[in-house]
């Protein structure tokens, strides 16, 4: 089972392409077995929520919040580390921005 704010390893497929990779995901919350998540990127320079190496990921990264999506729990390799609360926070907070439609 995993909670909301785990960084996890999945295979994610491309927007672009039929093409499959193991990525880093954030979990948004789980529901029978489906999993909603955000995906994560090391290219700094797009927009979202900055994650750094010394919150626990293996680079600086983006939290992408354009790029969510649902997968099965199979899919998932491993739990790699849980947001802090504040990031956690703040997330969430820019979530509920994009999908209320406020700026």
């Amino acid at each position: 089972m995993f909670k909301p704010g785990d960084i996890i390893l999945a295979n994610i497929q491309f927007t672009d392409t039929f093409e499959i990779k193991i990525r880093p995901a954030v979990v948004l919350f789980e529901e029978h077995d489906n999993i909603v998540i955000a995906g994560i990127t090391s290219n700094t320079s797009m927009n979202g929520i900055l994650l750094t190496k010394k919150e626990g990921a293996v680079k600086d990264s983006i939290i992408k919040l354009n790029y969510i999506f649902t997968i099965s729990s199979s899919m998932i390799h491993k739990m790699l580390f849980h947001l802090s609360s504040e990031k956690k926070e703040l997330l969430y907070t820019q979530l509920n921005k994009k999908l209320t439609g406020l700026k």
